[in-house]
């Protein structure tokens, strides 16, 4: 049997790496878009390369004519920023980011691949009450233009089949070159500085990429259309440190604790249904020994 061909844009960036690294165990054909190669090792293994700039809604369908599958996760944003990341160019965002994501999504499906998944994200939830969660069915507010883009094209990749992750903050090692989400924060710490709080919903790299496996090897009737929130556990900033403290041996006063009632947590019992496990609490313990002398 063929090994799956399968493409990923965005494949370079901090989550698009850990779904081509789970690609390449799984046996599949990798070919990542993206706007500039990877560097030399900075995958486990070869993979293709095509151009892809969302600037340009003009797509090379022949890229897809061999391919399975699409996993969209490139996304044109001011560096470091997603809320906000438009910068003073708001429309320009949405026609790279929309404009061009719809132009991904029909080109697939003209070539005739057989699944899309792409990359959402909680930011379309929008604001809610304090401790609600957050749910599939609940309706979608985003009060940004990144939680708006992100639903207009999940609404247009649902009316061809395809299925959207809402995926929350991703924690994990970074690739060949480049720092984990937390080493401005961990460096921080660990030179003194007041830490202050806060607490969020986090999920780690490789239990994305399984999900998005998941959903690409599970039959229609459960994947076509649907919308899946990715999202494991809610971390405290001072417990996160408290690991960084223990791994180094540090004495700096950790941040006060922050108020965990108040977060939206989201629901995963759809994605869980299907055989979804992430890591929880003892991969979190088993990542940051290993990111805390690490940039």
């Amino acid at each position: 049997m063929a090994a799956p061909r399968s493409i990923v844009t965005g494949g370079t960036g901090y989550v698009g790496r850990f779904i081509v690294e789970a690609f390449l165990r799984a046996g599949h054909e990798v070919t990542v878009m993206g706007r500039r190669p990877p560097a030399e090792g900075f995958f486990s293994r070869a993979i293709a390369f095509v151009p892809l700039d969302l600037k340009h809604s003009a797509i090379d369908r022949t890229a897809f004519a061999r391919a399975d599958f699409l996993v969209h996760g490139a996304f044109d944003h001011e560096p470091g920023k997603y809320r906000g990341g438009e910068g003073d160019d708001p429309a320009g965002f949405r026609r790279r980011n929309l404009d061009g994501s719809l132009a991904l999504f029909d080109a697939a499906r003209a070539a005739g691949v057989s699944r899309t998944v792409f990359l959402s994200s909680r930011a379309v939830y929008g604001p809610r009450t304090a401790g609600v969660r957050l749910a599939e069915t609940d309706p979608a507010r985003p009060d940004t233009l990144y939680g708006e883009i992100k639903l207009e094209a999940e609404t247009a990749l649902r009316t061809i089949g395809g299925v959207s992750l809402r995926v929350t903050g991703v924690y994990g090692p970074a690739g060949v070159g480049k720092t984990h989400k937390w080493a401005g924060l961990f460096r921080d710490y660990l030179g003194g500085k007041p830490i202050s709080p806060h607490v969020g919903t986090e999920v780690h790299g490789d239990d994305v990429a399984a999900a998005v496996l998941l959903v690409l090897e599970v039959g229609a009737a459960e994947a076509e259309g649907e919308i899946f929130n990715v999202s494991d556990i809610v971390v405290d900033r001072r417990d996160l440190l408290a690991i960084v403290q223990r791994q180094a041996g540090c004495q700096h006063q950790l941040p006060e604790a922050a108020d965990v009632s108040s977060v939206n947590a989201m629901e995963t019992a759809k994605l869980q249904s299907l055989g979804w496990r992430p890591g929880g609490a003892a991969l979190l313990e088993k990542t940051v020994p290993a990111l805390v002398f690490t940039d």
